[in-house]
């Protein structure tokens, strides 16, 4: 069973027991539980149902694991011939979950 859901303007695919890294939530506490009710498809051992536009009913409960932060990025920016060069670099704070169930 998995389902589709949207987390903080993303789309996930969400399966029990999965991990997945979203975007830094602050509100949530390490250990805490949390519900997501933007469902927007669910699988059922192939019964699909997808929502218009979601699905009622449905949730996924989570728990929150740590707040990471992802590998990082250069931005290197250069204009040939003119001496320009500007290196700039970026560190993406991540939100760490474990997906308990899918509730459909």
């Amino acid at each position: 069973m998995y389902a589709i859901v949207e987390i903080l303007g993303q789309q996930f695919k969400a399966e029990a027991g999965k991990r997945l890294y979203i975007h830094r939530m602050e509100e949530a506490e390490r250990g805490s539980a949390i519900e997501f009710t933007k469902v927007l498809l669910v699988d059922n051992e192939g019964t699909i149902t997808v929502g218009a536009p979601v699905v009622e009913g449905a949730k996924i409960v989570c728990e929150v694991l740590s707040h990471v932060r992802g590998e990082k990025v250069i931005v290197f920016h250069k204009k040939r011939r003119k001496g320009y060069r500007k290196r700039n670099g970026h560190r993406q704070d991540f939100t760490e979950i474990l997906i308990k169930e899918i509730v459909a």
